[in-house]
């Protein structure tokens, strides 16, 4: 029983030796997602090209992308800022290998400030900074109400992503800071659940209008 036993183990240790890693670099097999409305919308599937070309296009099929992908997209074109669609930046031209070499960049910022996987430090930021409550609009009787709504997971996750790269451009367009370094610094900041993090004051700030509008 004993040598069948340690026979188990070795072969364990086997696998996990053997086990292929996000860009040849990250080991994904002891990633915790601890926050169980977002689990199945963090793809961390390890690949050496992160890259889907598009090509899944079902409904809620974003959750079958990589999330170093939609990060990496997000970075070419982050999304509205309130009402309006902005360009970020003149230079960006959506370019992926520019985009993915800038969370390279920055994963391995965050590797040398933490000493701790950075993909594990990515995800623990996206849950601590994940709104769970919003606002939306409602019209009735011909006037407009706001009203407090919860924010479904996939949006959680894109939400996130998505001020995160906001509040990094806003930190280093035309400034002496790059652009992977004011994005490590947001990922540490939301690691540790520091207030002075931009997307964990965007969070703060939905629910905070989401309670008063209930």
């Amino acid at each position: 029983m004993e040598e069948q036993l340690t026979q188990y183990e070795e072969l364990e240790k086997e696998q996990k030796q053997s086990q292929f890693k996000l860009f040849d670099l990250y080991d994904v097999s002891d990633i915790k997602v601890e926050d169980p409305g977002i689990r199945r919308y963090i793809n961390l599937e390890p690949k050496l090209v992160v890259k889907s070309f598009g090509r899944i296009r079902e409904k809620f099929g974003k959750g079958k992308i990589n999330l170093i992908e939609i990060f990496a997209n997000l970075i070419a074109v982050p999304g509205h800022r309130g009402k309006k669609h902005k360009i970020q930046t003149s230079w960006k031209t959506g370019k992926y290998s520019q985009n993915m070499k800038i969370v390279l960049d920055c994963l391995n910022i965050v590797k040398e400030k933490t000493k701790k996987n950075p993909i594990q430090v990515l995800v623990t930021a996206i849950e601590n900074a994940a709104p769970r409550d919003g606002v939306t609009v409602i019209e009735y009787g011909g006037a407009r109400y706001p009203q407090a709504v919860d924010i479904s997971p996939l949006r959680r996750v894109t939400m996130t992503l998505r001020h995160m790269v906001q509040g990094s451009y806003d930190k280093s367009f035309n400034k002496k800071t790059k652009i992977e370094q004011a994005l490590a610094s947001e990922i540490i900041k939301a690691y540790n659940k520091d207030g002075d993090s931009y997307i964990m004051a965007k969070k703060n700030d939905s629910e905070k209008q989401a309670d008063s509008a209930r």
